[in-house]
């Protein structure tokens, strides 16, 4: 990135939707942690910095710092922590809240012509710690009644602050604070996708050469969109492997291998591993335990496959940017890399390097790259799948039985949401199996048989999410076809969730 905005790191849990909004608003931006500016501002020039919020305080004595020289001269908006950093550099005062405010908070807006232009007064907070008077140079434009500075700013030098967060989804309007940020700071708003699939083709051209490239396929769209941008830029040359891990949807290893060759044309070859994987599985229940087998064993088959291929010097991953964010945040590169977006320990083993065409992308923008490839939207939409599959929506032992009662309940579901309408409105929408057996009647027999829970959940990016409740008619029609066409199970319960406190997976 020579231009747009560089957002600074400080370890929220917000950062990734920083830099959405900044997207959406046809900025580019990427984030770099804190102790890493240096060394990216000797290679790249941004036209502005946001600083993230965060869990610390700035007044700790180890708390997360920036030489502020680095960023001077240039447009800056802080966030959260980010806004009492920017105080305690500039020479503010930041102490302790009399009161802390986490959640929703009303704010008192003073000047309604600058960075809150446009801002609703219903803003998402979270913090201990409150600016109570700011630098020289600037004025308080909010307030709320436990924070004297909810919103400062320094028109002169193009610095603003603010305590919420206008970033999440609950903050009203909160994105007109970024519009505000970048027409103020007069940033050129040109990102566009428009340009990035003849420029990875290019790119992918020069970076393989003559070579062959390998790719997993799993089925989800990331590695879907990448394996049809490198066809696309080396034709046969990509050797695709999908591999049935046994852990997939109902028909979905025919149903997809039917799509990756007769609609995409691509060079895939399908792997039936199912047998391995149950067998590796048999006895355990620990959900941790399932992943590292699955992962592995995986590992295992992909190079089996892979040795088959000559001249193949590069491996191709489905990775993506939040990938990338969340294997090197604030406290460093991360120990384990999400086994279903990385092939954790290919490249060193295979010694085999890597192609990442989406690497720059979120969610939504290789959805679009999806759509301009030619992508049924149908399978675009696809909700998201988990890597280890089924087997984290099996609560407690996998086997060949349970997975039978799980695909069937959730074939059904997924067919009713459909048919109902509500399939693209819902993030996610499945079928969970719960390790406890109840007694039911059918007929006039009594039964003992395994539960159901149905998963349906509404997010904008997955972070946080919202449990969903369909009509009546829709759960009655769900749980009797459930319970009429699902020999074993007798009972179905609606989770009504939300994330957090719960997760969205249930393992």
């Amino acid at each position: 990135m020579d231009r747009g905005i560089l957002i600074v790191d400080f370890g929220s849990q917000y950062t990734q939707l920083i830099a959405r909004r900044v997207r959406e608003l046809r900025v580019y931006s990427e984030i770099v942690p804190y102790f890493e500016i240096k060394e990216v501002l000797e290679k790249k020039t941004p036209d502005a910095f946001i600083l993230s919020g965060g869990p610390r305080s700035v007044y700790e004595p180890d708390a997360p710092v920036i030489d502020i020289e680095l960023i001077k001269g240039k447009p800056v908006l802080g966030i959260c922590y980010g806004h009492q950093l920017l105080a305690k550099l500039l020479g503010g005062k930041v102490t302790k809240a009399k009161a802390r405010e986490y959640g929703f908070s009303q704010l008192k807006i003073l000047r309604d012509d600058g960075i809150l232009k446009g801002v609703g007064n219903r803003v998402w907070m979270s913090h201990g710690d409150v600016v109570n008077s700011p630098p020289e140079g600037f004025i308080v434009s909010a307030k709320t009644e436990n924070t004297p500075v909810a919103v400062m700013e320094n028109w002169q030098k193009n610095i603003y602050g603010v305590q919420f967060h206008p970033e999440v989804y609950h903050t009203e309007n909160g994105k007109q604070v970024f519009r505000n940020f970048i027409e103020m700071s007069e940033i050129p708003r040109n990102w566009e996708l428009g340009n990035f699939i003849e420029r990875k083709i290019k790119e992918i051209r020069d970076i393989v050469g003559n070579s062959k490239v390998i790719c997993a396929l799993s089925g989800g769209v990331d590695s879907t969109v990448t394996a049809v941008l490198i066809s696309k830029a080396i034709g046969n040359r990509l050797h695709c492997i999908f591999v049935n891990n046994g852990v997939l949807r109902k028909g979905e290893f025919e149903e997809n291998l039917k799509i990756f060759k007769e609609k995409l044309h691509l060079n895939v070859k399908g792997v039936d591993a199912s047998k391995r994987f149950l067998q590796a599985l048999r006895g355990v229940t620990d959900p941790e335990r399932k992943r590292k087998i699955i992962g592995k064993l995986f590992i295992d088959i992909f190079e089996e496959e892979a040795a088959k291929v000559e001249g193949v010097g590069f491996l191709a991953q489905g990775t993506t940017y939040p990938d990338i964010i969340e294997s090197a945040g604030v406290k460093g590169p991360a120990a384990v890399i999400k086994s279903h977006h990385n092939v954790g320990g290919l490249p060193e083993k295979m010694k085999l390097k890597l192609v990442e065409p989406l690497r720059e992308l979120f969610k939504d923008e290789v959805r679009e790259i999806g759509k301009k490839l030619g992508l049924d939207p149908h399978f675009i939409k696809k909700h998201p799948f988990p890597g280890p599959g089924l087997a984290v929506r099996i609560v407690g032992e996998v086997t060949e039985e349970r997975l039978r009662k799980l695909r069937e309940a959730d074939a059904i579901l997924e067919e009713e949401l459909k048919k109902e309408g509500i399939y693209e409105e819902l993030w996610q929408g499945f079928a969970v199996l719960v390790p406890v057996r109840t007694v039911g009647v059918m007929g006039d027999e009594r039964t003992y048989d395994e539960v159901i829970a149905l998963r349906l959940v509404q997010s904008v990016d997955g972070m946080t999410a919202d449990w969903y409740l369909p009509s009546r008619e829709f759960l009655t029609r769900v749980a009797n076809r459930i319970v009429n066409e699902v020999r074993g199970i007798n009972r179905v319960v609606l989770d009504i969730s939300s994330k957090p406190p719960a997760t969205i997976e249930w393992e």
